[in-house]
């Protein structure tokens, strides 16, 4: 029977289904029942065959066109073919030829799910790891504005900067909380509070904080923003409750600061800095907002009613200095005379003069100077 081992290619030959040695390309004859064959293996890739590696591995001249490595049972190894990153390989025995292409192998311990620092972490982004390596690697992006806090089996080990980050899965729990660290508005809406003269509204607050602590933040609370809500909430009707409706009305840019200040103390205890706060609007109910209106346009009415008094009273006192000042200097109360009779012969399209005298000596009479 006549065997072929191209070039490229490594011929195995076995007698009994037992190895017996490596063959180079070549042509090769094999006599008929001598229970000899001859498996030709490309050269280009890993070694793939039915048989046990050990075995094969026993032929000087195979083993060294190999590289081999043997992984143990908490063992990963990233796979290199001439320096790239190829495929990831668990435990068990691998093989690959080295005559064409150069393999190199990154051991990885998986009792311990930190990589080694000098583990080339760019691999990660290729699209084996959205295939397979998922399956071997716990990957966590950290946004930025953000912070993330790593916990190993629960147990707090450090912070993460913003980026990717990459664990081994094996027998911890690898944990990583996101914590915002920029500036965050809390929205309190719709709070139904009463106050103290029992008139029930509602309230819209807001505040702005910032953490400054996210490591308490993410260990030391089970939900952090419900908590600071609520602590928020309560100082708000506690405040609300002290104070009547038309003070709350005249202190509504104040209420803000005046919260603020009653939960300051207690910034520390949440890791967070409150930096401002303040009331949206108050909403009233619909029959307190019509007594409002009706006591608003009193209000307005009575302002009006001063004013038109006022204004009157000074007209008053004007027209009587203007008197005095007449009954004084006759010149004076005869110039008023002719401005009136001006302002009349403006309003006037006919003058009708009677025949008893001329025109002159009527007109005469008009600006008389006697009473």
């Amino acid at each position: 029977m006549k065997y072929i081992v191209n070039t490229h290619e490594v011929g195995l030959l076995f007698k009994n289904n037992s190895f017996i040695k490596a063959l180079p390309a070549n042509t090769y004859r094999v006599m008929p029942f001598t229970n000899k064959c001859i498996i030709s293996v490309g050269m280009t890739g890993k070694l793939e065959t039915p048989y046990e590696l050990s075995l094969l591995l026993k032929d000087k001249t195979l083993a060294g066109m190999l590289d081999v490595i043997n992984l143990k049972d908490n063992e990963i190894a990233l796979h290199y073919v001439d320096g790239n990153f190829c495929d990831i390989l668990t435990f068990g025995s691998h093989a690959y030829f080295n005559t064409i292409k150069k393999h190199t192998f990154v051991v990885l311990d998986t009792n311990s799910p930190f990589l080694p620092t000098d583990v080339d972490l760019n691999a990660f982004n290729k699209e084996y790891f959205r295939r397979e390596g998922y399956k071997y690697i716990n990957a966590y992006a950290v946004p930025v504005g953000k912070m993330g806090i790593l916990t190993v089996n629960g147990e707090f080990i450090k912070t993460l900067s913003a980026g990717n980050h990459y664990f081994l899965k094996g027998i911890n729990t690898v944990e990583v909380k996101l914590v915002d660290i920029r500036k965050n508005l809390l929205e309190i809406s719709g709070q139904e509070l009463l106050s103290e003269d029992k008139v029930t509204l509602r309230m819209n607050f807001i505040c702005q904080y910032k953490v400054t602590d996210p490591i308490k933040v993410a260990l030391e609370f089970d939900n952090f923003e419900q908590q600071l809500y609520t602590t928020m909430q309560l100082a708000l009707r506690e405040f609300v409750a002290t104070k009547k409706l038309d003070e709350l009305l005249a202190q509504k840019h104040e209420i803000g600061s005046i919260i603020l200040t009653s939960v300051k103390h207690k910034q520390e205890q949440f890791g967070v800095e409150l930096m401002e706060a303040g009331v949206k609007d108050i909403i009233l109910p619909g029959d307190i907002k019509e007594i409002l209106n009706t006591v608003l346009i009193a209000e307005k009415k009575a302002f009006a009613n001063v004013i038109t008094r006022r204004e009157e009273t000074a007209s008053t006192r004007s027209l009587l200095n203007t008197a005095k000042l007449m009954e004084e200097n006759k010149t004076l109360y005869k110039l008023k005379e002719l401005e009136y009779l001006e302002r009349i012969c403006d309003k006037v399209g006919n003058i009708s003069l009677s025949s008893s005298s001329g025109i002159l000596d009527q007109l005469s009479q008009l600006v008389s100077m006697d009473k």
